[in-house]
Protein backbone atom coordinates (compact mmCIF):
# COMPACT_ATOMS: atom_id res chain seq x y z
CA UNK A 1 0.00 0.00 0.00
CA UNK A 2 1.80 3.31 -0.94
CA UNK A 3 1.59 5.90 1.79
CA UNK A 4 -0.25 9.04 1.19
CA UNK A 5 1.87 11.94 0.64
CA UNK A 6 2.07 14.28 3.89
CA UNK A 7 -0.40 17.38 3.60
CA UNK A 8 0.35 20.78 4.87
CA UNK A 9 -2.26 20.66 7.21
CA UNK A 10 -0.82 17.19 8.83
CA UNK A 11 2.41 19.06 10.03
CA UNK A 12 2.23 21.48 12.46
CA UNK A 13 4.54 24.65 12.16
CA UNK A 14 5.81 25.49 15.74
CA UNK A 15 6.18 28.85 14.25
CA UNK A 16 3.75 30.80 12.32
CA UNK A 17 3.83 34.59 11.86
CA UNK A 18 3.19 37.28 9.14
CA UNK A 19 4.27 40.66 8.41
CA UNK A 20 6.53 43.32 7.13
CA UNK A 21 10.43 41.65 6.75
CA UNK A 22 12.77 44.16 8.21
CA UNK A 23 16.79 44.41 8.69
CA UNK A 24 17.78 41.86 11.33
CA UNK A 25 18.78 43.40 14.39
CA UNK A 26 21.63 41.77 15.87
CA UNK A 27 23.97 42.24 19.11
CA UNK A 28 27.43 41.98 19.46
CA UNK A 29 28.01 38.55 21.24
CA UNK A 30 29.92 35.10 20.40
CA UNK A 31 28.90 34.12 18.14
CA UNK A 32 26.69 37.16 17.43
CA UNK A 33 22.49 37.36 17.91
CA UNK A 34 20.73 37.42 15.22
CA UNK A 35 16.48 38.32 15.01
CA UNK A 36 14.25 38.13 12.24
CA UNK A 37 11.61 41.00 12.20
CA UNK A 38 8.12 39.92 10.64
CA UNK A 39 6.20 42.78 11.54
CA UNK A 40 6.05 43.00 15.43
CA UNK A 41 6.94 39.54 15.89
CA UNK A 42 10.81 39.46 16.11
CA UNK A 43 12.10 35.09 15.78
CA UNK A 44 15.49 34.64 17.87
CA UNK A 45 17.14 32.84 15.06
CA UNK A 46 20.01 31.44 16.61
CA UNK A 47 17.89 29.15 18.18
CA UNK A 48 16.06 28.11 15.03
CA UNK A 49 19.69 26.46 13.43
CA UNK A 50 19.07 23.42 12.00
CA UNK A 51 15.16 23.58 11.55
CA UNK A 52 13.17 23.87 8.64
CA UNK A 53 11.84 27.37 7.56
CA UNK A 54 9.48 28.41 5.09
CA UNK A 55 9.28 32.14 3.62
CA UNK A 56 6.18 32.90 1.64
CA UNK A 57 6.00 36.14 -0.27
CA UNK A 58 2.30 37.52 -0.19
CA UNK A 59 2.72 39.58 -2.97
CA UNK A 60 2.77 42.88 -1.07
CA UNK A 61 5.37 45.23 -0.37
CA UNK A 62 4.66 47.94 1.87
CA UNK A 63 7.33 51.26 2.12
CA UNK A 64 9.22 51.37 5.66
CA UNK A 65 9.03 55.21 6.06
CA UNK A 66 5.06 55.86 4.94
CA UNK A 67 3.29 52.48 4.91
CA UNK A 68 2.53 53.37 0.75
CA UNK A 69 2.13 50.16 -1.15
CA UNK A 70 4.06 49.99 -3.68
CA UNK A 71 4.49 47.49 -6.57
CA UNK A 72 8.38 47.88 -6.30
CA UNK A 73 10.64 48.72 -3.37
CA UNK A 74 13.75 51.51 -3.52
CA UNK A 75 16.71 51.58 -2.08
CA UNK A 76 15.86 48.63 0.37
CA UNK A 77 12.36 49.34 1.46
CA UNK A 78 11.00 52.62 -0.42
CA UNK A 79 8.54 54.13 -2.43
CA UNK A 80 9.24 55.64 -5.14
CA UNK A 81 7.85 59.25 -4.01
CA UNK A 82 9.90 58.74 -0.18
CA UNK A 83 13.01 57.42 -2.53
CA UNK A 84 13.22 60.59 -4.19
CA UNK A 85 12.29 62.57 -1.35
CA UNK A 86 14.14 61.42 1.74
CA UNK A 87 17.64 62.04 2.90
CA UNK A 88 18.23 58.80 3.56
CA UNK A 89 17.60 57.43 -0.15
CA UNK A 90 19.99 60.23 -1.70
CA UNK A 91 22.98 59.43 -3.57
CA UNK A 92 25.06 60.92 -1.00
CA UNK A 93 24.25 57.93 1.47
CA UNK A 94 26.07 55.51 -0.73
CA UNK A 95 28.80 57.88 -1.66
CA UNK A 96 29.26 59.79 1.17
CA UNK A 97 31.62 62.79 -0.22
CA UNK A 98 28.90 64.21 -2.22
CA UNK A 99 26.92 65.26 0.69
CA UNK A 100 25.85 68.71 0.19
CA UNK A 101 24.12 69.31 3.49
CA UNK A 102 27.37 72.20 3.77
CA UNK A 103 25.47 73.72 0.68
CA UNK A 104 22.28 74.10 2.00
CA UNK A 105 20.33 71.55 -0.03
CA UNK A 106 20.09 68.44 2.07
CA UNK A 107 16.79 67.43 1.72
CA UNK A 108 15.95 66.77 5.09
CA UNK A 109 18.53 69.43 7.13
CA UNK A 110 17.27 67.78 10.89
CA UNK A 111 17.93 64.31 9.51
CA UNK A 112 21.62 65.65 7.95
CA UNK A 113 21.97 67.07 11.50
CA UNK A 114 21.33 63.68 13.46
CA UNK A 115 23.07 61.23 10.86
CA UNK A 116 26.16 63.03 8.90
CA UNK A 117 27.04 66.14 11.06
CA UNK A 118 28.13 63.79 13.73
CA UNK A 119 31.92 61.51 14.38
CA UNK A 120 32.21 59.19 11.87
CA UNK A 121 34.81 55.63 11.96
CA UNK A 122 36.97 55.22 8.65
CA UNK A 123 37.94 51.40 9.39
CA UNK A 124 39.63 48.31 8.04
CA UNK A 125 37.73 45.16 8.17
CA UNK A 126 38.37 41.52 6.79
CA UNK A 127 34.78 40.07 5.23
CA UNK A 128 35.84 39.20 1.68
CA UNK A 129 39.71 40.61 2.29
CA UNK A 130 40.89 43.99 4.00
CA UNK A 131 38.38 46.52 2.59
CA UNK A 132 38.14 49.97 4.39
CA UNK A 133 34.65 51.33 5.19
CA UNK A 134 32.96 54.38 7.41
CA UNK A 135 30.70 54.20 9.62
CA UNK A 136 28.51 56.47 12.37
CA UNK A 137 30.73 55.99 15.79
CA UNK A 138 27.12 54.71 17.60
CA UNK A 139 26.67 52.26 15.21
CA UNK A 140 30.36 50.14 15.81
CA UNK A 141 30.01 46.58 16.03
CA UNK A 142 26.40 46.42 14.19
CA UNK A 143 27.63 47.75 10.56
CA UNK A 144 31.06 45.39 10.69
CA UNK A 145 28.37 42.82 11.67
CA UNK A 146 26.07 43.80 8.35
CA UNK A 147 29.13 43.80 6.22
CA UNK A 148 29.80 39.92 7.42
CA UNK A 149 33.19 40.76 9.01
CA UNK A 150 35.67 38.33 11.11
CA UNK A 151 37.83 41.22 12.32
CA UNK A 152 37.37 45.21 12.28
CA UNK A 153 39.64 47.78 13.34
CA UNK A 154 39.05 51.60 13.49
CA UNK A 155 41.37 53.72 12.12
CA UNK A 156 40.41 57.48 12.05
CA UNK A 157 38.04 59.07 13.43
CA UNK A 158 36.38 61.97 11.51
CA UNK A 159 33.88 64.88 12.45
CA UNK A 160 31.01 64.53 9.56
CA UNK A 161 29.83 61.99 7.35
CA UNK A 162 31.33 64.00 4.12
CA UNK A 163 34.39 64.33 5.31
CA UNK A 164 34.75 60.31 6.25
CA UNK A 165 33.82 59.99 2.60
CA UNK A 166 36.36 62.16 1.28
CA UNK A 167 39.27 60.25 3.40
CA UNK A 168 37.66 57.09 2.04
CA UNK A 169 38.00 58.01 -1.42
CA UNK A 170 41.75 58.48 -0.83
CA UNK A 171 42.34 54.96 0.88
CA UNK A 172 40.20 53.53 -1.36
CA UNK A 173 43.23 53.52 -4.30
CA UNK A 174 45.20 51.13 -2.31
CA UNK A 175 42.97 49.33 -0.74
CA UNK A 176 39.43 47.68 -1.58
CA UNK A 177 35.81 49.17 -0.33
CA UNK A 178 33.69 46.67 -1.64
CA UNK A 179 33.04 43.18 0.42
CA UNK A 180 32.43 40.20 -2.29
CA UNK A 181 29.45 38.40 -0.36
CA UNK A 182 30.24 35.45 -1.84
CA UNK A 183 33.32 34.47 -0.62
CA UNK A 184 32.36 35.95 2.41
CA UNK A 185 29.53 33.82 3.06
CA UNK A 186 31.62 30.46 2.02
CA UNK A 187 33.64 31.17 5.41
CA UNK A 188 36.53 30.50 4.19
CA UNK A 189 38.07 33.76 4.73
CA UNK A 190 42.04 33.98 5.97
CA UNK A 191 43.10 35.83 8.67
CA UNK A 192 44.43 39.18 8.12
CA UNK A 193 46.95 41.73 10.29
CA UNK A 194 44.52 44.21 10.33
CA UNK A 195 46.70 46.13 12.84
CA UNK A 196 50.04 46.31 9.70
CA UNK A 197 47.46 47.19 6.94
CA UNK A 198 46.09 49.80 9.30
CA UNK A 199 49.76 51.06 9.61
CA UNK A 200 50.45 50.60 5.66
CA UNK A 201 47.78 52.69 4.42
CA UNK A 202 48.12 55.55 7.19
CA UNK A 203 51.62 55.57 6.07
CA UNK A 204 50.02 55.49 1.86
CA UNK A 205 47.97 58.45 2.63
CA UNK A 206 49.93 60.46 4.91
CA UNK A 207 50.03 63.75 2.70
CA UNK A 208 46.19 63.27 1.85
CA UNK A 209 45.02 63.00 4.92
CA UNK A 210 47.18 66.30 5.61
CA UNK A 211 45.85 68.08 3.01
CA UNK A 212 42.20 67.35 4.36
CA UNK A 213 43.08 68.06 8.08
CA UNK A 214 44.36 71.50 6.23
CA UNK A 215 40.99 72.21 4.77
CA UNK A 216 38.64 71.00 7.58
CA UNK A 217 40.97 71.84 10.96
CA UNK A 218 43.29 69.39 12.73
CA UNK A 219 41.26 68.02 14.90
CA UNK A 220 38.71 66.68 12.36
CA UNK A 221 40.80 63.56 11.45
CA UNK A 222 42.34 61.46 14.48
CA UNK A 223 43.74 58.71 15.02
CA UNK A 224 42.04 56.01 16.38
CA UNK A 225 43.45 53.62 19.49
CA UNK A 226 41.02 51.24 19.41
CA UNK A 227 41.81 47.62 19.34
CA UNK A 228 40.60 45.04 16.73
CA UNK A 229 37.14 43.33 17.17
CA UNK A 230 36.64 39.92 16.30
CA UNK A 231 32.87 38.27 15.07
CA UNK A 232 31.86 34.98 14.96
CA UNK A 233 28.67 34.22 13.70
CA UNK A 234 26.29 31.10 14.55
CA UNK A 235 26.91 28.78 10.90
CA UNK A 236 26.50 24.88 11.14
CA UNK A 237 27.52 24.28 7.50
CA UNK A 238 28.85 26.91 5.08
CA UNK A 239 27.44 26.02 1.43
CA UNK A 240 30.00 24.68 -0.55
CA UNK A 241 28.48 27.10 -3.58
CA UNK A 242 26.26 30.50 -2.84
CA UNK A 243 22.93 30.39 -4.50
CA UNK A 244 21.23 33.51 -3.81
CA UNK A 245 17.15 32.88 -3.22
CA UNK A 246 14.89 35.69 -4.82
CA UNK A 247 11.34 36.27 -3.62
CA UNK A 248 10.20 37.96 -6.70
CA UNK A 249 11.23 35.30 -8.96
CA UNK A 250 10.62 32.31 -6.37
CA UNK A 251 8.16 33.61 -4.00
CA UNK A 252 8.02 30.64 -1.55
CA UNK A 253 11.35 29.67 -0.07
CA UNK A 254 12.19 26.61 1.82
CA UNK A 255 15.15 24.87 3.37
CA UNK A 256 16.76 24.19 6.69
CA UNK A 257 18.99 27.20 8.25
CA UNK A 258 22.28 26.46 8.36
CA UNK A 259 23.79 29.57 9.67
CA UNK A 260 22.81 33.34 9.46
CA UNK A 261 25.96 36.46 8.26
CA UNK A 262 25.99 39.56 7.51
CA UNK A 263 22.09 40.19 6.24
CA UNK A 264 21.79 36.91 5.37
CA UNK A 265 19.88 33.36 5.99
CA UNK A 266 21.90 30.32 5.29
CA UNK A 267 19.59 27.68 4.10
CA UNK A 268 20.75 24.39 2.59
CA UNK A 269 18.84 25.34 -0.89
CA UNK A 270 20.54 28.95 -1.06
CA UNK A 271 20.93 31.94 0.84
CA UNK A 272 18.34 35.07 1.77
CA UNK A 273 19.66 38.57 1.88
CA UNK A 274 16.79 39.89 4.23
CA UNK A 275 18.24 43.46 3.80
CA UNK A 276 17.31 43.01 -0.14
CA UNK A 277 13.92 42.51 0.68
CA UNK A 278 12.49 44.28 3.40
CA UNK A 279 9.08 45.91 3.41
CA UNK A 280 7.92 42.90 1.94
CA UNK A 281 4.81 40.76 3.65
CA UNK A 282 5.69 37.51 4.22
CA UNK A 283 4.55 34.63 5.62
CA UNK A 284 7.27 32.64 8.30
CA UNK A 285 6.65 29.33 8.84
CA UNK A 286 9.40 27.52 11.37
CA UNK A 287 9.09 23.50 11.68
CA UNK A 288 10.22 20.62 14.56
CA UNK A 289 10.28 17.85 12.13
CA UNK A 290 12.54 18.14 9.68
CA UNK A 291 12.39 14.39 8.37
CA UNK A 292 9.23 15.01 7.75
CA UNK A 293 9.10 18.59 6.19
CA UNK A 294 11.36 17.74 3.61
CA UNK A 295 8.39 15.97 1.94
CA UNK A 296 6.51 19.05 2.24
CA UNK A 297 9.11 21.19 0.87
CA UNK A 298 9.81 18.97 -2.67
Amino acid sequence: MTEAPVSDAAISPVVDVEGRLNKMPVSADSPVQYQLLVGDTRLPLNDLLGREIAVDFTGEIRCIHCDRKTRKSFNQGYCYPCFRRLARCDSCIKSPEKCHYYLGTCREPEWGEQHCMVPHVVYLANSSGVKVGITRGSQVPTRWIDQGAVEAVPMLEVATRRLAGLVEVVCKAHVADRTNWRTMLKGDVPPVDLYEERRQLLAAVRDELEQLRGEHGHDAIREAHDGSTALAYPVSSWPETVRPLNLDRTPSVRGRLDGIKGQYMILDSGVLNIRKFTAYQVRVRVYDEPALTADLFD
